[in-house]
């Protein structure tokens, strides 16, 4: 795994290179291919780009500002006929999909490391070895002793298998007087050594950041300090092991937080309320994250151009990804200033917009109203942009330069007609339909992250944000694989994921026992009994079953109502249960034999 994940990381630097020369040549091919246009093709995308038939001057129209040009317009309904003004080529930068190959064979763990490499994974036993002699130094009352690598992984493992299989607490999963009791995790390591890993992990060395904490107040203080060092090496795995198709989404996720850092953000309207707001980058065919950034403050980016603008544009770069692309996005991101941006990088987008967001048509000219039936569609053309409005339950209001207007599409709806509920097909633009399409898909992504989330309580923020990375790069495994080799559901990949981590296989974890599977004395000792050394004694099942020995012990298992051997030197009680020997209990001929 290591020659497959360093000749991958050697080519995506090879390929930054090569682009990187490439430019120039790129811009005069550019220049010779827009010079190579017939003076009719010239004469036909010049009327593409005449903003609206209302103007009276043309002229005076190319001197409009945007915002006064979106007044002075009026709403084209569905019968009116548009074409997208051009149609991007889709030049991805590599072969779209994994930059692995499917013959090799590829476990959950080895694509986990193509994340949290064995390197990143030794600086962070390092620093979390830091943190602890730091805390033991200022009087924290714990044993401990260094983690190393292999332990670490362990300890990873348990937080995924918490994932899986949900306690009340953590102590829970120590428990053994409980019906609920769990054999697994003591197998892995003992409670106290999870909690004190828990209490330590630190992705940055504590000196370093005592450094930057300094810097507070100032422009070299860095927020993201302390998540740096993994972040940087996730971000850059993600893009090198997998390249995208040619449908994209950009979306916000809420990482749940309550600490107050100034970087948490408060979003009623979500399911999480408050957290730390990451900009993902994601394939729309299968939710892969391709690049995500997280947001810091007003000072999260340093052009002027807003908050939405620059999220988007930070994580689309062409020279990695390529051309032609479709980007789609909430009405959070959509402008026609960064449409028309993207659009001369070559990359198509798509998304649903505000309406009283700048520069978008106000014109209430042929627009929809509150009496419009359902169906209706009204569009506006501004060169590549189109603007396009259409009445479902309620008004919706969708962006593109991917589209045209209208191309036929057709979808259900239940209308209520006469007290009585009916199918009826209703005309749907097509940048409505793309839409729900790939922002669907996306979607159904971060349902896949919720489900075995390794999010669980924390007393540090940037604990929060390295539980979600450990999200990150399971999601991202479990894609790959399933590209690689489809051969896995989510739960079969999480049980191979977890026993490899924890360094047992699926076979070979531990059997869970009923309580009652629990040794006793053979007899009961009575005031009469005189030889006390030989009451109860029995001749031991395993003994006689395995080994053609009459060995005599005086304890046996409640639940069998066997007797077995318990001694150092010879634990039958344990192998007997181990090895599902149990069924010699329903063989009477066996147990007559015995005694």
């Amino acid at each position: 795994i290591s020659t497959i994940k360093l000749a991958a990381q050697f080519r995506f630097v090879d390929f930054l290179i090569t682009m990187a020369h490439e430019e120039a040549l790129q811009m005069t091919t550019d220049s010779e291919e827009e010079s190579a246009f017939s003076s009719e093709e010239e004469e036909d995308f010049d009327d593409e780009l005449l903003h609206f038939e209302e103007r009276s001057d043309a002229n005076d129209s190319d001197q409009m500002p945007a915002a006064k040009r979106a007044r002075t317009l009026s709403w084209k309904a569905e019968t009116d006929a548009d074409r997208v003004a051009q149609t991007l080529r889709f030049l991805p930068a590599r072969e779209p999909g994994p930059q692995l190959s499917a013959a090799d064979s590829h476990s959950p763990m080895s694509l986990f490391k193509l994340f949290f490499t064995e390197s990143s994974v030794a600086n962070l036993c390092h620093n979390t070895n830091a943190q602890a002699a730091r805390a033991i130094a200022k009087g924290r009352k714990y044993k401990w002793r260094d983690v190393g690598v292999d332990e670490l992984y362990r300890y990873i493992g348990l937080v995924f298998y918490m994932a899986v299989v949900k306690m009340s607490s953590i102590a829970d999963y120590w428990r053994q007087d409980s019906l609920f009791s769990l054999p697994f995790p003591a197998t892995v390591m003992s409670r106290d050594r999870y909690r004190t890993i828990s209490w330590n992990v630190q992705m940055s060395h504590p000196d370093a950041d005592k450094e930057n904490d300094r810097k507070r107040g100032t422009a070299q203080h860095d927020r993201l300090f302390r998540i740096k060092p993994l972040m940087n090496t996730i971000r850059l795995a993600c893009k090198a092991f997998y390249h995208p198709r040619r449908n994209v989404a950009v979306k916000e996720r809420l990482v749940a937080c309550r600490a107050k850092t100034g970087m948490t953000r408060c979003t009623k309207v979500k399911p999480t309320k408050l957290g730390f707001k990451f900009f993902v980058l994601s394939d729309s065919s299968n939710g892969y994250t391709v690049d995500f950034s997280v947001y810091t403050g007003k000072n999260s980016f340093p052009t002027d151009r807003g908050l939405s603008y620059d999220a988007v544009m930070s994580l689309l770069d062409h020279k990695v990804l390529g051309s032609g692309y479709r980007v789609y996005m909430d009405d959070f991101y959509t402008s026609p200033k960064l449409f028309t941006d993207l659009f001369a990088l070559k990359f198509g987008a798509c998304g649903t917009y505000r309406d009283q967001r700048k520069d978008f048509p106000k014109t209430a000219s042929n627009s929809l109203s509150r009496n419009s039936s359902r169906g209706s569609i009204r569009w506006i053309r501004d060169g590549p942009l189109v603007c396009v409005k259409w009445m479902d339950t309620q008004e919706v209001s969708v962006c593109s330069t991917i589209h045209a207007a209208y191309t036929g599409e057709r979808v259900q709806r239940k209308i209520k007609a006469q007290d009585a509920w009916k199918t009826k097909i209703l005309p749907c633009p097509a940048p409505v339909t793309a839409y729900n399409q790939h922002m669907g898909d996306v979607d159904l992504s971060d349902q896949l992250l919720q489900y075995y989330t390794a999010q669980h309580k924390t007393m540090k923020w940037y604990r929060k944000i390295f539980l979600h990375f450990l999200d990150i790069a399971a999601n991202n495994a479990f894609i790959l694989h399933k590209e690689l080799h489809g051969n896995m559901t989510h739960d079969q990949f999480m049980e191979e994921f977890i026993a490899e981590l924890c360094g047992v296989t699926p076979k070979a974890a531990p059997k869970q026992f009923s309580t009652d599977h629990v040794p006793i004395p053979g007899a009961e000792l009575t005031s009469n009994v005189r030889r006390i050394a030989t009451v109860g004694r029995r001749i031991c099942v395993h003994c006689k079953a395995v080994h053609g020995k009459k060995e005599q012990t005086p304890w046996k298992c409640q639940a069998c109502d066997v007797h077995l051997c318990l001694q150092l030197n010879r634990n039958c009680f344990q192998e007997w249960h181990k090895n599902d020997l149990e069924h010699f209990c329903d063989d009477p001929f066996m147990l007559k034999d015995i005694e």
